[in-house]
C-alpha cells in the first residue's frame, strides 16, 4: 500500500475496515448461527477485496497494472488458493451483493419497521409467499421431469445388473471354488428408489469370509493415520497360523489386509480373466471394464442409449454390524491398505423412518439434491451420502417435513450445506467423529461453497428444466 498516495492514510483506511469486517465476522456467528455467519463472510470478504483493489488502484493513467492482476478478486475463501470465477458466477456473486440493504431502516428492529408502516410489511410478506410458492412449483416441475427415472427404465438396469451378477458368480465359483466367499448381492440407490435423473449405477456387493482368530478390525482413529471412517483389518496369532494358514494372506501387505491389494486380486480375475465380449454376445449387451478407475466397474452398454456402470465391491462384515468395502481412500497411495465404512444402508433407513413416522418429504428433497449434484459440474463432488448426512442433521432442528414445505427445506438443505463449508467439515449424522469432508481439497470446498452460495440468491437456476 505504500505506494498509494498518502501512504500511511491508505494504511489507516484499510486497518480501520479490516478492524470493523474482522468485528464483524467475530460476532457474526454468535447472533445468526454457523450458516448465516457463512453468507455474511463471503459477502464481507468479496466486499473488503474490492476495497482492497479500490485502495489499490493506480493513481497515475501511466501506472501499468501488473501482469496477472484482476479488476475483481473473489474472495480466498477458507484460506484456499484464489481461483478465477466463472463470468456467470461473478455476474450471480454481484448481484446478491448487490441485493444487501443498504437503506437506513434495514438495520432497525423488525417491530419499528413494522410500526412505521404495516402495509409495507404486509407486501414484502406476500412478495415472499409468491417467492416460495413459485420455487415450490418449479421444485415439483423438475421433479417430475428430471428427477424421476420410468419405471421401465429401471426395470431394464436391474436386469441388466443381475445378469452381470449371476456371470460373476458363475466364473469366480468355478475358477476359484476355495475362494472364502458368501453369497453375492446387488444395492445401491437403484434398489433403494433413491436413484434420480437415469438408471446408471449398481453395486455387487462381494462379502469376503475371515476367519476370527486370524483378523482383527482397528479403528482408523485408533492407528497413526488418525482417519475415523476408515478401518485397518490385522493379521493376528502368525506364531500359531503362520502366513499361508488363511486365503487371503496372500492380500496382506504390512501385516494388514490390504483393500488395494484386494481389489487388484479380483481386477486380474474380473478385468483380465473373464471374456466380455463373449459374454457380452450371448446377453446381447456390450461389457467392458471402466480403466482407469478407482475401483473395480464394469460398463455395460444393455440398449442403444443406456448405459449402466456396476461397481464390484468387496465387503467385510463385522461382528458389531459394521461393513466395511474396499472403496479405496481418495488419497490412495498413503492409505491403501484402509477399508471404508459404508454407512448407505443405515443413513437411508433412518431417513425413510424419519418420512414413514410424520409423512415427510426427506426423500423427495434428497432426489431434488442428488439429481441437482449430479446434473452441475460445479456440485458433482457433493455425494449422495453427505446429502444424506446433511439432511439427517437438519432434521435434528426442524420439525415441519410436509410435502407443502418442499421449497422451505430444499432451501435450508441448502444453508445447512454453506455453513457446513464454512465450517470445514462435515459430521456423519450416525458417526458423528466421521468428517464426511475429510476427502475434498480445500480448492473444491472453497468452489462449492462459492457455487452454492450463489444458489441461494437464485436457487431456481439450479433446476434446469429440459
Amino acid at each position: 500500500m505504500a505506494g498509494v498516495g498518502g501512504g500511511g492514510k491508505g494504511k489507516r483506511d484499510e486497518s480501520g475496515i479490516g478492524t470493523a469486517i474482522d468485528f464483524v465476522l467475530s460476532n457474526a456467528k454468535v447472533v445468526l448461527g454457523v450458516g448465516g455467519a457463512a453468507m455474511l463472510g463471503i459477502a464481507t470478504l468479496a466486499v473488503k477485496r474490492m476495497y482492497d483493489r479500490a485502495l489499490s488502484a493506480p493513481t497515475s493513467p501511466t501506472k501499468v497494472e501488473q501482469p496477472g492482476q484482476r479488476s475483481w478478486e473473489e474472495p480466498s475463501w477458507l484460506g484456499s488458493s484464489p481461483r478465477l470465477l466463472s463470468a456467470d458466477m461473478k455476474a450471480t456473486v454481484s448481484q446478491s451483493l448487490q441485493s444487501l440493504p443498504t437503506s437506513s431502516g434495514a438495520s432497525e428492529p423488525g417491530c419499528m419497521r413494522r410500526a412505521k408502516g404495516r402495509g409495507v410489511v404486509a407486501q414484502e410478506e406476500l412478495r415472499r409467499a409468491r417467492k416460495r410458492l413459485s420455487l415450490q412449483e418449479q421444485l415439483w416441475a423438475f421433479f417430475r421431469q428430471r428427477v424421476c427415472i420410468p419405471g421401465e427404465e429401471q426395470a431394464s438396469a436391474r436386469r441388466a445388473a443381475l445378469d452381470i451378477c449371476a456371470e460373476l458368480r458363475v466364473f469366480l465359483h468355478a475358477k476359484l471354488p476355495d475362494m472364502p466367499l458368501r453369497e453375492m448381492y446387488l444395492s445401491g440407490s437403484l434398489y433403494d428408489d433413491l436413484q434420480v435423473v437415469t438408471a446408471d449405477h449398481a453395486q455387487l456387493m462381494v462379502p469376503l469370509v475371515l476367519e476370527k482368530n486370524l483378523w482383527s478390525p482397528v479403528p482408523g482413529e485408533d492407528t497413526i493415520m488418525k482417519a475415523p471412517g476408515f478401518w485397518l483389518v490385522r493379521r493376528e496369532n502368525l506364531e500359531y497360523f503362520p502366513r499361508g494358514s488363511s486365503y487371503w494372506d496372500r492380500c496382506v501387505v504390512g501385516g494388514y489386509l490390504s483393500a488395494k491389494a484386494v481389489l487388484e486380486l479380483f481386477e486380474k480375475l474380473v478385468a483380465g480373466s473373464m471374456n466380455w465380449p463373449a459374454i457380452g454376445s450371448v446377453l446381447d449387451y456390450v461389457i467392458r471394464p471402466v480403466v482407469p478407475s478407482q475401483s473395480l466397474t464394469l460398463e455395460v452398454q444393455y440398449e442403444a442409449d443406456r448405459r449402466l456402470y456396476v461397481d464390484f465391491l468387496p465387503l467385510l462384515a463385522l461382528e458389531d454390524g459394521v461393513s466395511l468395502v474396499a472403496k479405496p481412500h481418495r488419497w490412495a497411495e498413503r492409505h491403501e491398505s484402509l477399508w471404508r465404512q459404508s454407512v448407505r444402508a443405515e443413513q437411508t433407513a433412518r431417513l425413510r423412518a424419519l418420512d414413514q413416522g410424520d409423512g415427510g418429504c426427506r426423500c423427495l428433497c434428497l432426489r431434488v439434491a442428488k439429481a441437482v449434484c449430479k446434473l452441475d459440474p460445479a456440485l458433482a463432488r457433493l455425494s449422495s451420502g453427505q446429502l444424506t448426512s446433511a439432511l439427517l442433521l437438519l432434521s435434528e432442528s426442524q420439525g415441519d417435513w410436509a410435502q407443502e414445505a418442499l421449497a422451505d427445506r430444499f432451501l435450508q438443505l441448502l444453508r445447512a450445506l454453506v455453513g457446513h463449508l464454512e465450517a470445514g467439515r462435515l459430521p456423519c449424522a450416525l458417526y458423528p467423529k466421521i468428517d464426511l469432508f475429510c476427502e475434498l481439497t480445500p480448492e473444491e470446498v472453497d468452489e462449492l461453497g462459492y457455487t452454492l452460495y450463489c444458489a441461494l440468491s437464485n436457487p431456481e437456476g439450479l433446476l434446469r428444466i429440459a
